[in-house]
């Protein structure tokens, strides 16, 4: 008999049937990449990795809220405006309002909770598709980043009465969000990253609304039939997603020192990208957070090994766009 046959956990087919496997296979092959085209040995300098997890760490905070809608079966097209929206505010009652962080900060989350619920809201209660009423909370966010912001960048010029600008020191909230820790080999970004990721982890794997997310997400009349309040459980799905994009959206604005009203555009694909590479599939009930680190890390690394050999732009995304292609048939694959 064959190992798949005979059902040995060691076998290739069993292998690569488990999602964290393939995972694990394709940040190792990125990292074999990252080696044979290192870029003179830039890859193996301690900055380039220590660059890589910061960049990637907005991202990641996105990827954590949209693998939450992922599971229950819906999609969040909205993060990347939300981002933008909240990094206005922050640096608008920051900056310009001079607010105590401690004001500031549940104010922001508030206002990302808000915006995803509002589009969970829609979506569990009226009935309308996922990509529709998250497309409308996308358009709506961006259109109100850019009324706030008055289709500028909020930074420490702050204008005056008179038409002159006066130039304030960037607040200190920004500096703590955007400082390094451990000799300056560790970005505070990251632990926050870290941080969204375990919040998000015990959600899921250790609290009830966890299990209610994937019954829906597996399937829904079931998961209603056995009890589960669906339209409160996708509301509150959405509604960590916002949340989530706000604490990404702090984090530009801190790592820019200004709120971008045009900041976040196509952050929902990369975030997407990484949840579908780390092997959570679109059709919702399957998944995790540690598989969407492994895709976190997997699409950051790729990125900077890209960028460190001069490839451009137009070019990575042409790449990432085929990966997500790829990872979704392999996924069909397997459960065919």
């Amino acid at each position: 008999m064959t190992p798949e046959q005979t059902g040995s956990a060691f076998s290739p087919a069993r292998l690569w049937s488990n999602p964290a496997s393939r995972a694990l296979i394709a940040l190792v092959l990125v990292f074999v990449l990252g080696c044979v085209f290192n870029a003179d040995g830039a890859f193996f300098k301690l900055g380039t990795h220590r660059d890589t997890l910061r960049q990637a760490s907005v991202f990641g905070i996105l990827a954590c809220g949209m693998t939450l809608v992922i599971i229950s079966g819906g999609i969040d097209l909205a993060v990347g405006s939300v981002l933008a929206l909240v990094a206005v505010a922050f640096s608008l009652m920051s900056i310009h309002w001079n607010w105590s962080p401690w004001v500031v900060l549940p104010l922001c989350l508030l206002l990302g909770a808000a915006a995803g619920g509002m589009a969970g809201g829609v979506t569990a209660w009226f009935g309308i598709q996922p990509f529709i009423a998250t497309l409308a909370m996308m358009v709506f966010a961006r259109g109100l980043a850019k009324t706030l912001s008055g289709g500028m960048k909020v930074s420490t010029a702050v204008k005056q009465a008179d038409g002159n600008y006066h130039y304030v020191d960037v607040p200190a909230i920004f500096r703590f969000i955007d400082n390094r820790i451990l000799g300056g080999h560790l970005s505070m970004v990251t632990v926050i990253f870290a941080l969204c990721a375990a919040v998000a982890w015990v959600l899921l794997a250790r609290h009830r609304w966890g299990r209610e997310l994937y019954a829906i997400g597996g399937n829904e009349e079931a998961a209603r039939l056995s009890g589960v309040s669906v339209a409160w459980t996708k509301l509150l799905a959405y509604a960590a997603s916002g949340a989530l994009a706000a604490v990404a959206g702090l984090c530009q604005a801190a790592q820019e020192q200004q709120g971008d009203p045009e900041a976040g555009v196509g952050y929902e694909l990369t975030a997407i990208a990484m949840v579908v590479i780390g092997g959570t599939p679109l059709t919702g009930g399957r998944g995790g957070i540690g598989l969407t680190l492994l895709g976190t890390l997997t699409i950051g690394y790729l990125d900077k090994i890209l960028s460190i050999n001069a490839v451009p732009e137009a070019s990575r995304l042409m790449l990432t766009g085929a990966i997500i292609v790829a990872a979704v048939l392999t996924q069909r694959r397997r459960r065919s």
